[in-house]
Order: structure tokens, then sequence, then C-alpha cells
């Protein structure tokens, strides 16, 4: 592969920002080589700065659930740009996207727009504590909700451990509110509020965990959790940035068929903008300014290119029938294919997916229940099994540990393109 233009243009970022990249997993650092720069995307492909064109399956980490340049999106944006960018205040486009949204997930009332994901679980979480007057926050270990500093935490070998800051700059002081417990551990849940039954805020899941590999929690422990959370008094609170329509049409709560007390949403809602949103019962976003006392503001919040971008992907979602093109069609035959490889290949493979949401793990005789699962060897592995996807001209997130996306314009077509990709590898 010739990737001249990507290394020069890898050289002179480094001279400007760290490791030449803004976001850390773009540099490379887990499979090697040099990061892409990419230049076009459309349909399920993408062209980088020397010419090469790969079937995408990283979909701009799951945003673009309707491909690359969708044809009424790019009008959208197109039209709005004409208008103005951003005005600084509401807009008659910001009105039209929250009914919809609403009218899409009926269980909330309200909604409060964003600019990421990881803003809008920073004000889930302060909101729950607004609402509830309490202060402490049971999360996951494994599950990533943005680079909030209160959520930026790892684990510890106990049944329920107190966050370790796992990030430089974090303070202890800013995660000592926040517990750690494994995921479908119903004694863990029990064991933190029977210690603290009147000082948990709230419950902030990945319903279906999709940053440290895909793990699909059982439904009868997302029932529970919602059922402990009323008992004592505490928030449930579902980190849907990624599960939100794309494992559904509901998300990960028509998954589980629960409702949760504040949903997180991000991606799919912009169309390929940068966008989060907040939603909940009206009296719990009663809390939010100016009508409570939960501080939350942004300049960019709801700015008409978003809301323009997300109404005409929702809009598209519903009218082409993408969920039953997924379910029904693309979906079962990248299952199909996966499992015919599985009996042709030298080497094992863990195949999970959801919806339009699937993850591949080589090098595992069996499936891994958490990301600590994963072995060096597997890590290793995919490091050669990446690049020489890239050979055959399919994309995938640089890290073994990141989950895939299928989208309204992957076909048969690109399908085989991976299968053939994935089989042809040597070690």
């Amino acid at each position: 592969m010739n990737l001249e233009k990507s290394s020069q243009l890898y050289n002179e970022s480094k001279k400007y920002a760290p490791a030449g990249v803004h976001s850390p997993v773009r540099a490379f650092k887990s499979v090697g080589g040099t990061p892409l720069f990419f230049e076009k995307g459309q349909d399920a492909y993408l062209s980088d700065a020397d010419g090469n064109k790969y079937v995408d399956y990283c979909m701009s980490w799951g945003a673009l659930i309707l491909g690359h340049a969708h044809p009424s999106v790019v009008q959208g944006i197109q039209n709005q740009v004409a208008n103005g960018t951003h005005f600084g205040t509401p807009t008659a486009l910001d009105v039209e996207l929250a009914s919809l949204i609403l009218s899409k997930l009926p269980f909330y009332q309200k909604i409060r727009f964003v600019n990421s994901g990881t803003e809008a679980v920073m004000t889930a979480v302060r909101l729950a504590r607004g609402a509830t007057g309490r202060n402490k926050i049971i999360k996951i270990d494994g599950a990533y909700h943005g680079h909030v500093d209160s959520l930026l935490v790892s684990g510890g070998s106990g049944l329920m451990t107190f966050g370790q800051a796992s990030s430089k700059g974090v303070t202890q002081g800013t995660v000592q509110d926040t517990i750690i417990i494994p995921y479908n551990n119903k004694e863990a849940l029990l064991e933190v509020f029977a210690l603290y039954p009147n000082e948990i805020a709230g419950l902030i899941l990945e319903p279906i965990m999709a940053n440290s590999g895909l793990f699909v929690p059982e439904k009868d422990w997302i029932h529970y959790c919602r059922e402990i959370t009323k008992k004592y008094g505490a928030l449930l609170i579902f980190d849907e940035v990624i599960t939100g329509f794309r494992v559904g049409a509901f998300g990960a709560a028509g998954y589980y068929d629960v409702v949760p007390d504040i949903g997180t949403y991000g991606k799919i809602i912009g169309g390929g903008l940068p966008v989060g949103a907040v939603c909940a019962s009206e009296e719990i976003m009663s809390y939010i300014a100016p009508n409570g006392g939960v501080y939350q503001a942004g300049t960019l919040s709801g700015n008409p290119l978003c809301m323009i971008a997300g109404l005409k992907t929702l809009n598209a979602l519903f009218e082409e029938k993408v969920y039953d093109y997924i379910d029904k069609k693309i979906g079962p035959y990248l299952d199909q294919k996966i499992q015919e490889l599985k009996l042709s290949t030298d080497y094992p493979i863990h195949y999970q997916r959801v919806g339009s949401v699937f993850w591949i793990c080589p090098m595992m005789d069996k499936a891994p229940n958490s990301y600590h699962d994963i072995s060096s060897k597997t890590v290793e592995f995919f490091k050669g099994l990446y690049h020489h996807l890239l050979t055959k001209g399919v994309y995938f997130s640089p890290s073994v540990y990141e989950v895939s996306f299928l989208s309204s314009k992957h076909t048969e077509k690109e399908i085989d393109a991976l299968i053939d990709g994935l089989k042809s590898y040597k070690a």
C-alpha cells in the first residue's frame, strides 16, 4: 500500500498536536504503523489521502448508520450553511428535533441538547446528584462514559471498590464518590446499597457495553438494576450514546424493556455532526437551569447545523426502514458468514452482534466475560490482522477493544470483503 501522503501528514501533524492526533486511539498506538488520514467518505467506503479505498466498519465510531454523505443529510447541511451556521439562540430546528426524538422515545418527556456524549454524561451525573441530593455514583467496571473526571476510574480486584483515577490530572477527591462493581453481579449491587442506602444518587450503565469489547449483560440483571435503584431512591442512568437508535428504534431501553430515569444520547442523533442529549421525565428535568439549580450551558448547544443533520438522519432512518434491513438481511448475512469462517480459519474467533453493532475478537477459544479476559496474545495477533485487513481494503477501528458498525449502505459485497480479509490472514 502507498501511504506516503498519510505518513507526510502524520509527521507534520506531530509538530502541532500531541502524538499528531486529536483523540488518542487515532494514533494507532494499539496496532502500530502510520495513522491513516482520510479525505472522503461515500456510502460504506472511505478514501485516504493516498487514494486507497476501504470498506468502513468504524462508521465515525457508530454515528453514521446511514453511511457516509447520505444525500438528504448533505443537502440539509448545505441549505442551512447558506442561512447561517450558528446564532446562539433557540431555533425552530431544535424544537423539531426535540419533538422527533421524544416521539420515538416515549418513556421520556424532556430533552436538553449538548455538544458531545461526554458532555451529556457529565450533565446526567450532575442532574442525578442534584435531583436526589446525594453524592455517590455506581459505575460498572469496563464501562466507558467519555472523559468525565468522576467516571475516569478503574475497578480493583474486590467485589466492590472505590474508584482509582485512571488518568493523571483526575484528583482522588473527584472520584471518591464513584463506586465500581462488575456487571451481571447482583451481590455487588446489593452490597453497595446495603452499605450506603441513603447516599447513592445513581447507577450509570452502558446497558450494552461497547467500549471495551462488546458485552451484553443478562436481561435479568438489568431488570434487577431497575428494581434496586427504585427501592433505594437512586436514579438509573442509561448511557445510550452508542446504543441509542443503533441497536433498534428504542435503543438498549427497548432491547431490555427497561425504562431508566435518565438517558444520554449522541452520535446518530447528530447525523455525523457533534451533538449530545440528556433525556428524562419532566419532574427530573425540572432540576436543570434555568428552572432548577443544576447548572448546564453551552454556546453551541442546539446549533442549527447539528439539528438539521440529526433531523435528516432520523427521518431517513425510519423512512428507509433501516432497522428491517439490518435485522432481517445484512445482519443475519454477517452472522452466517462469520459462522462459516470459524469452520475454515486457522485461528479461533469470538464474534458478537447486537443490532448494527458487532465485535470480532481473534484468538479467543471461548467468549470473554469482560475486557480482563482479552489476552496479550489476542492484542498482538490483532495488530497483524489489522494491517492485513487494510491491505485488503477493510478499515476497522484501530484497537481490538473497539467494536464495529454496520450501516444501511453495507451490502453482501462489503461483508464478503471483510470475510475474505479475515480468511486470507496467516499470522
